[in-house]
């Protein structure tokens, strides 16, 4: 091969990887300026209510993860109550910095006007350290050595939800009644951080079990061991984040991480966890923000999810 040869070889492989840069580049740009505020709401049906009911609108609220001055955010989450819902579920990470707490409870207090129960998330704890992104790939994220010092003010947060009426649903369970239906909730702390301890569901007065209380179970992270002992326990109905949907996807392929075990074709959307005989609705929500430390998303917009509860078939 010629000196010329050689030469125009090498300047085409140079065009490709100045090519390969301006698109990663782009993408990068789309991806923190534009898609990670391309705010949607996607919406399910799921028939678990007893026959002759008027369907219930339930939306599902996760990974917020609030950062001061994020305008944008803070009008859609507000815009949120113009749906009514008849209940909200949040699980967690609403939190990404210290003072994240007022404008959160800004943002929310048109849905804090409606009933609500609520799980907290590991970014509700402790804030976010700056990590290198390929060591998701080694599986899901720990705490760093330092996180006692990355406390957020998530007692603050508890304790205006609760003023609010919205009930914790960390390591309990607790009867809501929506439109005169009696909804039975269990939930767990962030199993991420290893604290989930299943409290099973409320069994109440033996003539209201005779009658029917749907059951829906709400976790932060939807790690496998909570999810079995979820439908082992009789759910019909489990609810979950954490994943951020995988937060930079493959178009046509999905996720690439969940940030837990659970596999990541689940990572995003309504699938059907099966364990111990039982098929049950599980809805993982991509969530509605980042990390503050990672502020892209890619192949996955951010949400909320309404999930309209309609009558089983009689």
């Amino acid at each position: 091969m010629d000196a010329a040869t050689i030469r125009r070889r090498l300047a085409g492989a140079g065009r490709l990887a100045a090519c390969a840069a301006a698109a990663g580049g782009a993408a990068l740009a789309y991806g923190s300026l534009i898609e990670r505020n391309l705010f949607g709401l996607r919406e399910e049906t799921l028939p678990i209510l007893p026959p002759g009911r008027r369907p219930l609108r339930l939306l599902h609220l996760s990974d917020i993860h609030l950062v001061p001055g994020q305008t944008l955010k803070q009008n859609w989450l507000r815009s949120l109550a113009g749906i009514r819902p008849d209940l909200v579920v949040n699980t967690g990470d609403n939190l990404s910095h210290r003072q994240a707490v007022p404008p959160l409870l800004e943002a929310l207090a048109p849905l804090l006007q409606f009933p609500g129960v609520f799980v907290p998330g590991s970014n509700d704890y402790y804030a976010p350290a700056a990590k290198n992104p390929l060591s998701y790939f080694a599986g899901p994220s720990k705490l760093p050595a330092d996180h006692a010092d990355r406390e957020l003010p998530w007692r603050q947060m508890h304790e205006a939800f609760g003023n609010s009426g919205w009930i914790n649903l960390a390591t309990r369970h607790q009867s809501v009644v929506v439109d005169g239906l009696r909804l039975d909730f269990t939930g767990v702390d962030d199993p991420h951080l290893q604290r989930d301890r299943y409290s099973g569901f409320p069994r109440g007065s033996a003539p209201s079990n005779r009658a029917a209380h749907p059951r829906v179970a709400v976790a932060p992270a939807p790690y496998q061991r909570v999810l079995d002992y979820f439908t082992e326990g009789g759910a019909e109905l489990i609810l979950a984040g954490h994943t951020h949907g995988g937060q930079v996807c493959i178009p046509g392929y999905g996720a690439l991480l969940s940030n837990c075990d659970l596999p990541t074709w689940r990572a995003r959307g309504l699938t059907y966890w099966e364990h111990a005989g039982r098929s049950v609705p599980l809805n993982v929500s991509a969530g509605v923000g980042t990390s503050r430390m990672a502020p892209v998303r890619f192949a996955c917009r951010p949400e909320a999810v309404l999930l309209s509860l309609v009558p089983r078939a009689s």
